[in-house]
């Protein structure tokens, strides 16, 4: 577990700014029609517009793409493609890593496509809320445990299902860092939380089954039953004030992050 400096959560709070807008420029983009190879397009282009950032995700143990688009019953790790289109109703999550100035950022967020069904809008909402949830627990002086605990707490009593076998983890010079983050846990227990501790929570929620399931592609991961997911992601850095999202887009009063015309 590597603590990172008030200096070095700055310069990772820079990439993930990129994710964040980048996030806020999706929303309007993400209609019926598109299809997820013009997505991943998009992003790579908005990622290197700005000066020294590159798609952390990009040929990451050998991915295809630079971002990962997973549709409906795909949980994670979904591959783009020119050919593959939304359609109205869909949900997709897009799940984005940025690496500038050595240092890394992950935030996924899960879209509807047009009109979307109730149950669909009720589990994007109750996902959303558990992430919220877990960053409130995320202060220091707390556990690991506090983080899953607080998802359970937030899903329990909704009929969705929690994926157990896909956690987050910590972030820094790698995308994938010591500890891990599991969306189940008990609170006062796992690895203290202390100033500098940067975590990648995501928790990730199906509508029936927590099974999972790998396809031949040997990427993508759905629920067992095909039944509908979403996936939501921040990282947080453990301040002596509390959570602090990096992964936001900045305030028009924060210094924007310098950036390059788009090719």
């Amino acid at each position: 577990m590597y603590l990172k400096t008030p200096d070095e959560v700055e310069l990772m709070a820079r990439g993930g700014s990129v994710i964040g807008s980048l996030f806020q420029e999706l929303d309007a983009r993400i209609k019926p029609g598109i299809s997820t190879g013009e997505i991943d397009q998009f992003c790579d282009e908005y990622i290197v517009s700005h000066e020294g950032a590159e798609a952390a995700f990009k040929g990451l143990y050998g991915f295809p793409g630079s971002v990962c688009i997973s549709i409906n019953e795909e949980i994670v790790h979904g591959i783009p493609s020119f050919e593959r289109l939304l359609a109205e109703g869909d949900i997709v999550s897009v799940d984005v890593g940025v690496k500038m100035d050595g240092w890394c950022s992950d935030s996924a967020w899960t879209f509807p496509v047009g009109e979307i069904s109730a149950e669909s809008q009720h589990l994007l909402s109750v996902t959303e809320a558990a992430l919220e949830a877990a960053i409130e627990a995320t202060v220091p002086g707390g556990f690991i445990g506090d983080i899953g605990a607080a998802v359970e707490a937030t899903v329990d009593g909704t009929g969705f299902e929690i994926i157990r076998d896909l956690v987050g983890h910590a972030v820094g010079k790698e995308v994938h860092e010591e500890p891990q983050v599991p969306n189940r846990g008990r609170k006062g227990y796992g690895t203290p939380l202390r100033p500098g501790l940067v975590l990648a929570i995501e928790p990730m929620l199906a509508v029936g089954t927590w099974a999972i399931q790998t396809l031949e592609d040997q990427w993508t991961v759905i629920s067992e039953d095909r039944s509908r997911s979403a996936h939501f992601e921040h990282t947080v850095a453990v301040t002596p004030e509390g959570p602090r999202i990096l992964t936001a887009a900045r305030s028009s009063t924060e210094s924007p992050v310098e950036a390059t015309p788009a090719p």
